[in-house]
């Protein structure tokens, strides 16, 4: 029988793709050019599963999942948290005090300024670290470094010259697992999360009325956030997540009020919350 397959964007070594490894180490993972190509991939059976990354601590949401998500037709059965540990990766043999470029992403070398000011390095923005660090392995110049993940080393036969350069310790990227059909958890499941995505009258005061429910019934909601819809103004959609399921009988009286006031509601996932969120709110 052959092993499942889990979609992701990018190339062999990206972060995405060590999510997915990590996180499902007996799928086999299957590299996506776009975030709607690996989509696409598990709407037409070619992948079991789509690793899609949501938002990282230090740049924020990655806008494309908002627009993406609500006409997906998938579902969020799972979230996971991948701790980003930036590699100064060179050819086997180079030093360090010989590097005089760093590639990568520009996100990656923002992320990387003290190592950088360091080396006394040029900066090389390449389309993503995964890439950068195929780049390094082409170019044989031991003058050329790259800033990428272990596996990215690994695949590509370089030699990690130091772990962990980020500039922050806190560097973490969360990703919603996405599958055709919605995992269906029973309600009294602990610690679940419900995702979900609504858009609100255009009437004064109506994103306050909407979520004065989710206040009177006292649901934690965990994530709010806006964006445009179509390119209007005068459009704009929410997505949130809450604490619990949609059957509970306080998000479901919430649910009732939000729907009195939003034009459509639709719900992306219900699911556990991982590990690594439930440490944080012990912590």
């Amino acid at each position: 029988m052959k092993p499942e397959k889990i979609a992701f964007q990018g190339q062999h070594g990206a972060y995405s793709d060590l999510a997915c490894r990590t996180a499902f180490p007996d799928f086999v993972t299957l590299p996506c050019e776009t975030f709607e190509a690996a989509i696409d991939a598990v709407r037409d059976g070619t992948a079991t599963l789509a690793m899609l990354p949501t938002e990282n601590s230090l740049a924020g949401r990655v806008p494309d999942m908002h627009a993406l998500l609500p006409d997906s037709s998938l579902s969020i059965i799972g979230e996971f948290f991948l701790r980003v540990e930036h590699c100064l990766l060179a050819l086997p043999g180079a030093q360090e005090a010989g590097i005089k470029r760093v590639h990568s992403h520009s996100v990656a070398l923002g992320q990387i300024r003290a190592l950088i000011r360091e080396l006394g390095a040029v900066p090389v923005v390449e389309a993503d670290t995964a890439g950068a660090a195929e780049i390094i392995a082409q170019l044989k110049n031991p003058e050329d470094a790259a800033i990428a993940s272990s596996l990215a080393a690994e695949l590509h036969g370089l030699q990690i010259l130091r772990r962990n350069v980020e500039d922050a310790a806190h560097n973490t990227t969360r990703f919603y697992v996405m599958a055709k059909t919605p995992k269906l958890q029973p309600q009294s499941t602990p610690n679940l999360m419900t995702t979900f995505v609504f858009r609100v009258r255009n009437v004064p005061a109506a994103l306050y009325k909407a979520l004065g429910g989710f206040a009177t019934n006292g649901v934690n909601m965990t994530k709010l956030e806006s964006y445009m819809v179509d390119g209007r103004f005068t459009a704009t959609q929410f997505l949130a997540e809450v604490d619990g399921h949609p059957e509970d009988k306080a998000l479901r009286l919430a649910f009732e009020e939000l729907n009195f006031f939003s034009q459509e509601t639709k719900i992306l996932g219900v699911y556990p919350a991982a590990a690594f969120r439930l440490q944080q709110r012990q912590g």
